[in-house]
């Protein structure tokens, strides 16, 4: 199966499916004598676990992660780093009703039509279980451009048509929903429980910020930053759309407007949101996301079987009400995955 693979000189595979024994990453063009231990993996796999609030997920997963080759003595050799990450609370058997049943929402129509054969259980590859590789595999990233003094902050912009205000990173990610807007968080939390009573769920936007990010990352044509960025973030399966600085709101705007005016200082706003040309111009990166609400709900919706006909499914199992917060670490990860390769290609070009 292809596809599982992203970056060109940092370059990280996932592998394996929701209720199987295992999920992970292997990362290729870590740079040596990086220093890095399993804690520091643990922190960003910790951000992603269920269980911060009541209508999150019941699934309890250590998502303890286990370095099993690429590091000597507390620091990367430069050889492929491999992390695991074992399945413990699978319940493959709560899944055996859907064995012949598409779920609306999912993927499981169209891996079918692709490969001739799916793996019922929660989805197999399709699974939000796999995203925790990549929060894995982003923790290294953000090793590799932490060097360069480069930071990702995201934090939950939107939930359920309920908008919050800006705040600082401190705050958001003191808050069980990463939503620096105390008095927005309270209203999300309103309305996750009550689509968790109604057994549906919901939508939100993930705000993703970089700092210190150098200019003359990403390449002219094929390959800018932005595309990669977009990419990645629409690799992960809740994603329904990218914004980049002004983003659809530019479509409404004058060019006056648009143009980020340059002074001897540096841009004087961002509606380029830190890109321009595909290359980045030492701003800040700014990038927005809308996540759809989790196909999984408890409620009978129309589908087919396995052989065509009409049938009625409603999803049982344990899921999430919104993939919000647990979304707003992977955002990062894959953020940070793009730009560590980036920064490397470009270290390859002016070195």
């Amino acid at each position: 199966m292809s596809g599982n693979s992203i970056g060109v000189l940092f370059r990280v595979t996932t592998w394996g499916e929701s209720h199987g024994p295992a999920t992970g990453a292997v990362i290729d063009g870590c740079p040596p004598l990086l220093a890095i231990a399993a804690a520091d993996i643990q922190a960003e796999l910790d951000r992603r676990r269920p269980g911060l609030i009541p209508s999150a997920s019941p699934r309890r997963e250590a998502d303890r992660v286990e370095i099993l080759s690429g590091l000597f003595a507390g620091k990367t050799t430069g050889t492929p780093i491999s992390l695991l990450i074992r399945n413990a609370d699978a319940t493959a058997d709560a899944y055996d009703g859907l064995r012949d049943l598409y779920r609306p929402g999912h993927g499981d129509i169209t891996y079918q039509a692709k490969y001739g054969i799916r793996d019922h259980r929660g989805g197999g590859r399709a699974s939000g279980r796999e995203t925790a590789a990549r929060v894995a595999a982003g923790a290294v990233a953000r090793r590799v451009i932490g060097r360069a003094g480069i930071v990702v902050k995201a934090w939950t912009r939107e939930l359920g048509g309920v908008v919050a205000q800006p705040g600082s990173p401190e705050a958001a990610a003191a808050s069980p929903l990463r939503c620096p807007d105390p008095g927005a968080e309270q209203e999300m939390l309103a309305r996750l429980t009550e689509a968790r009573a109604a057994g549906d769920t919901l939508g939100g936007i993930v705000e993703i910020r970089v700092q210190g990010c150098p200019p003359g990352l990403g390449e002219p044509v094929f390959g800018k930053i932005d595309a990669d960025l977009a990419g990645a973030l629409m690799g992960i399966g809740t994603v329904k759309g990218v914004e980049i600085g002004a983003g659809f709101a530019a479509a409404r705007m004058q060019g006056s407007a648009c143009n980020d005016p340059i002074c001897p200082g540096g841009f004087t706003s961002n509606n380029a949101g830190g890109v321009l040309a595909g290359i980045t111009t030492g701003a800040e990166i700014v990038l927005r996301v809308a996540c759809k609400p989790i196909p999984s709900i408890a409620r009978p919706q129309e589908t087919v079987d396995a052989q065509g006909r009409p049938a009625v499914v409603t999803i049982g199992g344990r899921h999430d009400a919104s993939v919000i917060p647990r979304i707003v670490p992977v955002c990062e990860a894959m953020v940070a995955i793009v730009l560590a390769d980036h920064l490397l290609r470009q270290r390859a070009i002016t070195d």
